[in-house]
């Protein structure tokens, strides 16, 4: 068991890159961390130590060992988010080891960008089964805890702000990443709907390119146009530091929220020193909110329709 002052995270997509760098920095702000993925290995035998953040080499196991060694806490268990039945394992894990869970963060995710007609159906299915299936059943097995802990938690989620211009060249992919930022924002709604009032899902995207497994091209030319993932997990935390009302429902970028924050100066987080990296996310988002928002008209609630059956 953790020691009763620390907070456990359950980070999902822990492995490498940004998942990696998110588990060693809460690890360092004293939560205990479950760190999870598919990835296992023997971390003993892993050299050299640490392993290249970004590689195969990076595994939950090298990762645990890593926030272990500098003194914190941490658990890898492996999930295999297609799975259901695997993902409530990795809850009743965690809860077995540390006895709660206050923060789920959902960072596993699949890649292809392509246009429809060069995007295979079953890459297609793999996205969906991992991006949204998979965040989908991890809430889904986090919220009976939330609920016994008084529905008192966090849950952030790698997904973006919801804009045509990101459906254009990956739209097979853009579904299934907006379709987790609808989670995002419909979930918040029923948080605020059923006053649970300590309860508070947020969305983030990077505003710029970040070092990673799916940048490696553009670090082996020249890096300028990436920044350190540790932007990312800056902008994880102070989001945990927030209140409710600043973050429940909120489809964030990293930069734009740490400026909320009040932070000015971003050079740090440049991969190559001196270097400006490109924003990729424009400057400004579509208001999802109609005139019509607060109408609902007879709402209609399924749970209650199927008894009623019955």
């Amino acid at each position: 068991m953790a020691p009763p002052e620390k907070q456990v995270a359950l980070i999902i997509g822990a492995s490498r890159g940004i998942g990696r760098q998110v588990a060693i920095d809460l690890a360092k702000e004293g939560y205990a961390v479950v760190v999870s993925a598919k990835s296992t290995s023997d971390a003993s035998q892993t050299h050299p130590f640490p392993p290249d953040p970004n590689s195969q080499h990076s595994t939950i196991s090298t990762v645990e060992r890593e926030i272990r060694s500098s003194g914190g806490t941490a658990t890898a268990i492996p999930v295999d988010t297609r799975s259901f039945p695997t993902i409530q394992s990795l809850v009743s894990r965690t809860l077995e080891t540390y006895g709660r869970i206050d923060v789920l963060i959902y960072n596993s995710g699949a890649i292809w960008w392509s246009s429809v007609d060069n995007t295979p159906f079953k890459r297609f299915q793999l996205m969906q089964q991992v991006n949204v299936e998979g965040l989908y059943g991890a809430v889904q097995a986090c919220l009976p805890v939330f609920k016994q802990q008084g529905w008192k938690g966090r849950i952030i989620v790698v997904s973006p702000p919801i804009y045509s211009r990101f459906f254009r060249g990956k739209t097979a992919y853009a579904m299934g990443k907006v379709g987790m930022s609808v989670l995002t924002k419909g979930l918040a709604i029923d948080f605020e709907r059923e006053g649970k009032k300590d309860m508070a899902i947020t969305s983030i995207w990077p505003a710029t390119a970040i070092q990673s497994a799916a940048t490696e091209n553009m670090a082996k030319e020249d890096g300028k146009d990436l920044r350190k993932a540790t932007i990312y997990s800056d902008a994880i935390l102070a989001m945990l530091r927030s209140e409710v009302h600043e973050v429940n429902g909120c489809l964030e970028l990293d930069e734009d929220f740490l400026r909320k924050k009040g932070v000015a100066d971003f050079g740090k987080y440049s991969l190559v020193e001196g270097a400006s990296p490109r924003r990729i996310m424009p400057a400004e988002f579509p208001d999802l909110r109609v005139k019509e928002q607060d109408d609902e008209g007879k709402r209609v609630d399924s749970t209650k329709l199927r008894v009623a059956k019955l």
